[in-house]
């Protein structure tokens, strides 16, 4: 299933007590969508998913949902290391008017591949949603192998795959053994147009709440064969996309976000905001007429 081109991994906007910003939510939503971005991914690790309780996931899925209106898809992380944990986020976050769902790797408890695989059949099974499947090796320490992904490939409404293994040899296994309905996205900004050239859809990204309209460009150019100026592009673009992943993600985004008028808040705990001295490196990779605020 083809969600776009650019997803943005969604930051969560919190208020001065920490509690998710509605008000803030709704400007950001409105904000990325008119540059950009086709899809948002909500409640994912850019979103500080471990953070969130499941009714404020719930509430957060029932109002970007309402917000975006149908003029974006809107993908909900209901994955953890439990799948009947995941089981009941993910049927709860049926009705709450979401396009599909996420599911991460189970993190901590390294399942083997059969363990994966049936962890995703049993929560695909469980709902009626579309499920992208999330391979984030760096963070959950076990990585979905090619073989599995494209197994689970034949589960009718398993249809794509966020990678953000950085193999591509992987992801073109992936791509050439799987159905052309069946998308994989980049889970790595740099990769964007890499991943695209051996057959990916896109990306599902963090810097596109920065320069998204910038990596719609990127993507748009190379589908229309200029592949000489998707990568003029993606040159200019290398430095921003690499600055926000200079500290822990997403504190570098929501303070380049609250930079630029965009306010988020901070980071809940144990991430922490950037420091003075990271902010200022930050601010100088920024796109210079994008910056509105001081701090």
């Amino acid at each position: 299933m083809n969600f776009g081109q650019v997803l943005t991994a969604m930051v969560t906007p919190f208020d001065q007590n920490g509690d998710i910003d509605f008000n803030a939510t709704r400007t950001l939503v409105n904000y990325l969508i008119a540059n950009g971005s086709d899809g948002l991914v909500v409640a994912g690790t850019t979103g500080e998913s471990p953070t969130l309780t499941n009714n404020e996931k719930l509430d957060l899925f029932r109002f970007v949902a309402q917000v975006a209106d149908g003029r974006a898809a809107v993908i909900a992380g209901t994955g953890s290391n439990s799948t009947w944990a995941s089981i009941e986020l993910t049927q709860q976050a049926e009705a709450t008017g979401i396009d599909a769902i996420m599911l991460t790797t189970p993190y901590y408890n390294k399942p083997s591949q059969e363990g994966l695989y049936q962890h995703y059949k049993a929560i695909a099974q469980a709902t009626s949603l579309p499920v992208m499947l999330y391979n984030v090796p760096g963070r959950s320490a076990v990585a979905i192998a090619p073989e599995t992904t494209i197994r689970l490939s034949e589960i009718s409404n398993i249809v794509s795959v966020k990678e953000a293994s950085g193999n591509l040899d992987a992801m073109t296994e992936i791509v050439s053994k799987t159905s052309d309905e069946f998308t994989l996205y980049s889970g790595d900004d740099s990769l964007t147009l890499p991943a695209l050239t051996i057959g990916g859809s896109g990306v599902i990204s963090v810097a596109s709440h920065i320069i998204g309209s910038d990596m719609k460009e990127m993507a748009q150019s190379f589908k229309n064969g200029d592949v000489q100026n998707a990568a003029f592009i993606h040159q200019k673009l290398l430095p921003t996309m690499q600055a926000l992943f200079a500290q822990p993600s997403p504190s570098p985004v929501k303070a380049a976000l609250n930079m630029m008028g965009i306010y988020v808040g901070d980071v809940r705990l144990p991430m922490i905001p950037l420091s003075s001295e990271e902010k200022q490196q930050l601010r100088q990779m920024l796109p210079p007429n994008q910056i509105t605020e001081a701090g």
